[in-house]
């Protein structure tokens, strides 16, 4: 028997029912996305497997043997401007192994092969205006570390090692090779890299593994994997898997790499000219395919490019970028906490073997970097050689991280000695970064903190703590690039070996982003993204005095279609001198608050171009007068590459109440290449604060990887007389160097 309902029993159902309803769709809103988000997932990140062959390939560029033909094949898709959109530039990466050899074949095809670009033919030159592809490797499989190698069309090549998804450095010169050609369709490229090369987890069945190719004329990026906007090429944790790499071997894992080197050196006036002959060199021992260990004798950096000259117009010491080979190879393993840059950098591999500029011996040395299990770690320990500006010293530092998770890494950095030979000092840091890739579904969030102090025997007249701490958050990604950054040091705080500008204060920076991109069908579609950017900066004194703060904001910024790229940008800012501020030769500012503003407008040419040029300029007020700062650079790039001219210059003048003052820095580049792996670059620069003109010459040429000679003239002069209107410049110094490197693998 059915009752039937009565009228308030059956709304009360239809009430129930509409609530299941109700709830049934909720729960369809959050799991459909969540179902679609990880199918996309899934869907991001690919499979492939090495293809095999029996015989070494023939490595000249042609992907024209018959292993070629039957190799595994990826295709690229576009990620930018347009992620996903057809292009004419179709790529085709196909993948090989001959024993403990892994081949990287790319068929680029080009609609317009004339039209290919090639800007550099230098080893690790500057590639931002030159078609190119790329192949990245996580051979560890923690998704954070890994290689890179570049070879654009000319055979090029540049090389380094990740640890940052977005700041990737050229800090690592391996033993590999490339070979590419032109064709009618477009352009190959064939790169050869051995697997002792390589350290690696063995038994790890995939490695990590992404693919690019870049066209510069029209700034399109094809990719593998990670093919949205806000992905970044040297993310790991975006990367597909290369499979087939489980059963590599690196066979004795020793590799010799002597030198001999004949020099002579001039000092022109009183000094006399001196010859000199030395050898020396590296060996390096693959204690386990993940663990590797350097050992260096009478270490020597003839070779090595000279810095680039700076104007500085602050109270605090320049930054000059590590160049010796040595100390590069490896270095990203030192990076501690995050995105601190040179704010702080708790080791500096600049302080061990330069005093003042001047170079130290050093005798021996040894460094240790690889991972054991989820552990990574780095160590340095070089003994340099006593002379007349110090005695014969240990420095030394030791660097150590555990990845609790694929995306949280807990570490610690140690370091001890003074390059100047006169205290006791060493550095403790503890630091812990998490990032991932997939906030918000597919965004870039990270988030660091650190915490370091000194101890030892403290300057005479410093006082204070002796402690730092920091923290960083970072959202980076296209639309949307925002961070937070706080860090506080000590008074005390004396990294002998680091690199800290501006002790005893607590730093803040805030700002953000906005990066839209118009509509490609649009009356706007010439410009291809905005930059609306805005970043305020505030630093306050151990004792709770305002120092310094800066806001910058650019109303106008964009890059266009054309590459070419435009930015305005207004400045107001204010500094409390505590003390007198020399400036200029002559010109004392005195201490006290002082406020100004200034305006900034830069303009530059895409990359691509045979004539590029960029210029920097801003004025405005500056401390108590006003600064004209104006700089320039243009180059000339021949059709084919092989020939490149530079010329810049710097120009600052400024009208104080305490003096005026010019000051002018010149540089002029030229590149000559007959191939690949044979170079000849020149860098000449004149500044107006050491009236000093100084030349680098360098000679370059490969063999075969990891067989160099180097011939290196390096020569200056010193102007004698001041009156600006005259330029009598005598000889000063002069340096010839004759350097051959050689690598022996048994």
């Amino acid at each position: 028997m059915v009752r039937r309902l009565t009228r308030p029993e059956a709304l009360a159902c239809a009430r129930e029912v509409t609530d299941r309803r109700v709830s049934i769709l909720r729960a369809l809103t959050f799991a459909l996305p969540a179902l679609a988000l990880a199918t996309a997932l899934a869907a991001a990140a690919p499979r492939v497997t090495l293809g095999r062959t029996q015989e070494p390939l023939r490595l000249d560029g042609r992907l024209d043997e018959a292993a070629w033909r039957t190799a595994p094949v990826v295709r690229l898709t576009q990620q930018s401007p347009q992620p996903g959109a057809p292009t004419p530039y179709e790529t085709e990466v196909r993948l090989l192994r001959a024993g403990e050899l892994l081949y990287f074949g790319f068929l680029c095809r080009d609609p317009e092969p004339a039209k290919i670009s090639v800007r550099t033919w230098r080893r690790d030159g500057q590639m931002r205006g030159d078609d190119a592809v790329g192949v990245v490797l996580d051979t560890y499989g923690d998704r954070r570390t890994g290689y890179f190698f570049f070879v654009n069309a000319a055979g090029a090549r540049a090389d380094g090692l990740i640890s940052d998804p977005e700041h990737p450095s050229l800090d690592w010169d391996g033993i590999w090779d490339a070979r590419t050609r032109r064709t009618a369709e477009g352009w190959t490229a064939e790169i050869l890299v051995p697997a002792r090369t390589l350290n690696f987890t063995p038994g790890l069945e995939a490695w990590g593994a992404n693919f690019q190719r870049y066209v510069p004329r029209e700034r399109v990026t094809l990719r593998w994997t990670g093919v949205t906007l806000d992905a970044f090429f040297y993310d790991l944790s975006r990367a597909g898997a290369l499979a087939g790499v489980g059963d590599l071997r690196q066979g004795y894992g020793l590799e010799a790499s002597p030198y001999s080197l004949g020099r002579t050196t001039a000092q022109f006036g009183p000094g006399s000219r001196a010859w000199q002959g030395a050898t020396g060199g590296d060996v390096t021992w693959k204690i386990t395919p993940q663990l590797v260990t350097v050992f260096t004798a009478n270490t020597d950096f003839a070779e090595t490019e000279v810095d680039t000259r700076q104007i500085n117009l602050t109270r605090f010491p320049l930054f000059f970028p590590e160049k010796r080979a040595f100390f590069l190879e490896g270095l990203n393993q030192f990076e501690f906490g995050l995105g601190l840059g040179r704010h702080f950098i708790p080791f500096f591999t600049r302080r061990v073997g330069l005093l003042k500029g001047r170079p130290i011996p050093i005798e021996a040395g040894a460094k240790l970097n690889g991972r054991i299990g989820r552990w990574n770690l780095a160590a340095l320990e070089v003994r340099t050689r006593a002379t007349e500006l110090v005695p014969a010293l240990n420095l030394g530092a030791l660097r150590a991280s555990c990845d609790l998770t694929s995306q949280f890494r807990v570490g610690t950095l140690v370091t001890h000695g003074d390059p100047e030979g006169l205290r006791e000092n060493a550095l403790v840091g503890f630091d812990a970064v998490w990032r991932t890739s997939r906030f918000r579904g597919d965004k870039n969030l990270l988030i660091g903190g650190w915490t370091a102090f000194t101890r030892g025997d403290r300057r005479p007249g410093q006082h204070g703590g002796r402690t730092g701490w920091g923290f960083k958050l970072d959202y980076p990604n296209d639309l949307v690039d925002c961070s937070t950054t706080l860090y506080q040091v000590g008074p005390a705080l004396d990294p002998a070996l680091g690199f800290l500008p501006r002790p005893g204060v607590r730093h803040s920076i805030y700002g953000c982003r906005l990066q839209p991109r118009p509509a490609r069908d649009g009356s706007l579609a010439w410009i291809r993204q905005y930059f609306l950017r805005g970043y305020y900066e505030r630093v306050v004194n151990h004792l709770g005095q305002l120092e310094s703060w800066r806001y910058q904001w650019s109303p106008l910024g964009m890059q266009l279609e054309s590459g070419d790229e435009f930015k305005l940008e207004w400045a107001p800012q204010y500094e409390f001198l505590p003390a007198p501020f020399a400036i200029a030769p002559g010109v004392v500012i005195p201490p006290g608050p002082y406020r100004f503003d200034r305006v900034e407008l830069d303009a530059e040419t895409s990359a691509h171009r045979p004539l590029q040029f960029a210029t920097e300029n801003s004025l405005g007020s500056f401390y108590s007068g006003r600064l004209v700062q104006l700089a320039g650079q243009l180059r000339w790039t021949s059709p084919e590459g092989r020939a490149q001219i530079g010329v810049g210059a710097e120009h600052n003048r400024a009208r104080l109440r305490e003096g005026r003052f010019v000051q002018r820095l010149w540089r002029l580049e030229g590149t000559l290449a007959w191939n690949a792996y044979v170079v000849l670059t020149t860098f000449l620069q004149y500044d107006s604060e050491s009236r000093n003109l100084g030349v680098n010459t360098r000679l370059r040429w490969t063999f075969q990887p990891g067989n160099d000679l180097f011939v290196v003239w390096n020569r200056g002069w010193q102007q004698l007389v001041r009156s600006p209107g005259e330029l009598a410049l005598a000889p000063e110094s002069e340096m010839l160097a004759l350097k051959l490197r050689w690598t022996f693998r048994p």
